[in-house]
């Protein structure tokens, strides 16, 4: 099975709903290097429809010198959805959570994504949760670990922090 990375932007209160509206201060070149890297060492997105449609609607029309836009646009994308049918971002697939197990790709990056990244909690298929936690109580928007998750122990496996005070947090399951 493919190994799951689930990637996610959130703040001291736990909240990762619209980073856009809250994380741009804290973003500066070494929080950029981390995501480019991030991103270059994933095989393939697998995405909820919500931020599918999301990524869909903007990232078709970026452009960068670092060639970041390229390699969102142009590697797999597996959506876990059973409401999106005719997908029309490139190279786009729409999977179910049982299908998993039969995807191709070696590293799966899950970013953004609620719903499915819950489910994947509650099965346990989180192989990696890496949090950049942000300097910042957000006061409201949409908790990442929602009331009802099965309790479910993990160990720090890597810790960096960023002159902007936000840090990388990358954990995995406790054994």
């Amino acid at each position: 099975m493919s190994r799951i990375v689930v990637t996610e932007y959130l703040t001291l209160d736990g909240v990762f709903e619209e980073p856009g509206e809250w994380s741009f201060p804290f973003f500066d070149e070494a929080v950029a290097k981390w995501k480019f890297d991030e991103l270059f060492a994933a095989d393939a997105l697998l995405l909820g429809r919500k931020t599918y449609e999301g990524f869909a609607a903007a990232w078709p029309s970026y452009e960068d010198e670092v060639g970041f836009a390229d390699r969102m646009n142009g590697m797999p994308k597996h959506v876990v959805s059973s409401t999106l049918r005719d997908p029309e971002w490139n190279n786009t697939h729409v999977v179910s959570l049982g299908e998993l197990a039969g995807l191709p790709a070696e590293n799966l990056l899950v970013a953004g994504s609620g719903q499915l990244v819950h489910a994947l909690l509650e099965q346990g298929l989180v192989d990696e949760l890496r949090l950049l936690v942000h300097p910042l109580v957000r006061g409201k928007g949409a908790q990442l670990f929602a009331d009802g998750l099965p309790t479910r122990s993990f160990e720090l496996a890597e810790l960096e922090q960023f002159a902007t005070g936000t840090v990388a947090l990358t954990y995995r399951p406790a054994a």
